[in-house]
């Protein structure tokens, strides 16, 4: 299993995952990650370095991009410990391990400031006052890049009162381990009948392996696939990925574009790479393949510049697994155009818009 921690100030996070590493997890801290970047630079490590230059990967790379490290370092069948989680899009790319469970770690706030005076650290706030000012920062002051413990510590999903003696709160992590530990359990596999086994229908059939096409992607962000078929037969494919000869995403990080949506909306997008309906159209063209009429089968409702290509190669159907946040122009066109779109799932698709 996965036990990210996260929690307030001098809440006990250290502690616990301390505890966890004696019981045979391995720990893994997303500071560790910042620790060795300040080395490389030769710069200090202290509190508002790491925080200065946390922002500054999550603003360059994507919110996620501590979280994305650590994943690359995972061990099948090992159980980990991970600390130090600071942003709620770190949480979101954990939770793609099926085993991963954020606990949160928590205590009184005058609790928590005598357990930081005892430690005697110069760089500590010396009065409750600043104790209280420079936590209401980490937790709730910060947007975008910055820390945002205190929305961490909502998406928890188990919580540890760390207000008594530490011999209790081991008593409570042994306890919360081995409840997990039955959860995590492999689930009963069920033999399917033929009385009972139902033949997925022929859009579930090309969304499958349109699924299996987007894990090849080469940015993070969104490893989405997309295939056109005609006549029931599949024609060409493609996926996320940077040009041929080109740098990928997952080699070099992403290149981060602001765009402005017509709300006011800032958002930042990944330039680095073709879109998979473009590359499998691309792909088509290279090979001297005719699309025109054929059905596009992609992972959400495509984008505008991807919409006005599906309708100028004459291609009749778009068939999407999710939406799309930002696909209301691709919609209306489709309509004027005469092309048919049908999405599977009414869910909009986690994209990780940073």
């Amino acid at each position: 299993m996965i036990i990210g921690l996260t929690g307030s100030f001098c809440g006990g996070k250290d502690t616990v995952g301390d505890y966890l590493k004696e019981k045979g997890f391995m720990h893994i801290s997303l500071s560790d990650i910042l620790r060795e970047d300040l080395k490389a630079k030769k710069k200090k490590v202290t509190r508002e370095n790491l925080q200065k230059i946390g922002n500054e990967l999550r603003e360059k790379h994507g919110n996620s991009v501590l979280a994305e490290r650590v994943l690359k370092k995972l061990i099948v069948g090992k159980d980990y410990v991970i600390t130090s989680i600071r942003h709620p899009d770190e949480v979101n790319a954990l939770k793609k391990k099926y085993d991963f469970h954020l606990v949160k770690v928590d205590a009184p706030l005058e609790v928590r400031f005598l357990r930081m005076k005892k430690r005697e650290r110069e760089e500590d706030p010396q009065t409750i006052e600043e104790f209280k000012a420079m936590e209401e920062l980490e937790m709730t002051g910060q947007t975008g890049s910055g820390q945002r413990i205190g929305e961490c510590m909502s998406m928890a999903s188990i919580v540890l009162m760390n207000d008594s003696d530490v011999y209790t709160l081991m008593k409570k992590v042994d306890k919360m381990v081995a409840d997990l530990k039955i959860k995590t359990k492999p689930p009963v596999q069920t033999v399917e009948t033929p009385s009972t086994y139902k033949r997925p229908s022929w859009d579930e059939y090309f969304i499958n392996i349109m699924n299996e096409i987007g894990k090849r992607g080469s940015c993070d962000r969104g490893r989405s696939g997309a295939l056109i078929v005609k006549d029931k037969r599949i024609l060409c494919t493609g996926y996320v990925g940077s040009p041929p000869g080109l740098p990928h995403c997952d080699e070099v990080g992403h290149l981060m574009k602001k765009v402005i949506d017509d709300d006011g909306t800032v958002r930042q997008h990944c330039m680095r790479t073709i879109h998979a309906e473009q590359n499998a159209m691309l792909q088509a063209a290279k090979n001297g393949i005719s699309i025109q009429g054929g059905t596009v089968y992609c992972k959400m409702a495509p984008c505008r510049v991807c919409a006005m290509m599906i309708i100028s190669t004459g291609i009749k159907r778009v068939v999407a697994h999710k939406m799309y946040h930002a696909a209301q122009e691709s919609i209306e066109m489709f309509k004027k155009a005469g092309v048919e779109l049908v999405i599977l799932e009414k869910e909009v698709e986690t994209y990780k818009n940073m």
